[in-house]
């Protein structure tokens, strides 16, 4: 079984992979990070050449491959819930936990990133995260077995609050 980490940019799903794949000694798997090393270039160029569209196919196919491993902590890009053909593999390979914050923290944690290209045109930041999130919200809500607000926490106490409820479901597949 794996750990699915799912949701917006900025919510802290890396950080707490690196922890969570740590006490479960487990391989971690960022999906971005995946992606970016086989095409062999960064996320704004990839999406300058093949557009939105042409990145999500590739996501597909590599959250398919990804889906298949067993005993992985997975790292999904926060836009893996754009492409309704991701949910039956990811939900199959393990457990899904939607790491879930405000646009108001997130636009604080994320405001200095600029390895993402605009997903809204003509849009403010905090705009752009509102919107988005709006948009994507319903989604993960659907795709998640489970929900952990990161607002208030620090990386690690979501990182126990992931491990407390991925637990008794790997010791149940083990047992």
């Amino acid at each position: 079984m794996n750990v699915v980490l799912v949701g917006y940019r900025g919510t802290g799903k890396s950080a707490v992979a690196g922890i969570i794949g740590e006490a479960l000694v487990r391989p971690v798997i960022s999906l971005d990070a995946e992606l970016v090393r086989r095409a062999g270039s960064p996320i704004p160029e990839l999406v300058s050449r093949e557009g939105w569209s042409g990145f999500r196919d590739r996501e597909v196919a590599l959250v398919a491959e990804l889906s298949a491993r067993h005993g992985i902590v997975l790292d999904c890009g926060g836009g893996v819930v754009e492409r309704r053909e991701n949910f039956a593999p990811l939900r199959a390979s393990g457990r899904v936990v939607w790491l879930r914050a405000t646009p108001a923290t997130i636009v604080q944690r994320i405001a200095a990133d600029n390895q993402r290209p605009a997903l809204t045109a003509g849009k403010s930041f905090t705009d752009e995260v509102v919107e988005v999130l709006a948009r994507r919200a319903p989604l993960y809500s659907e795709l998640a077995n489970d929900v952990v607000d990161t607002d208030a926490l620090c990386i690690e106490s979501v990182a126990a609050l992931v491990l407390d409820l991925v637990r008794p479901h790997l010791e149940q597949q083990s047992g």
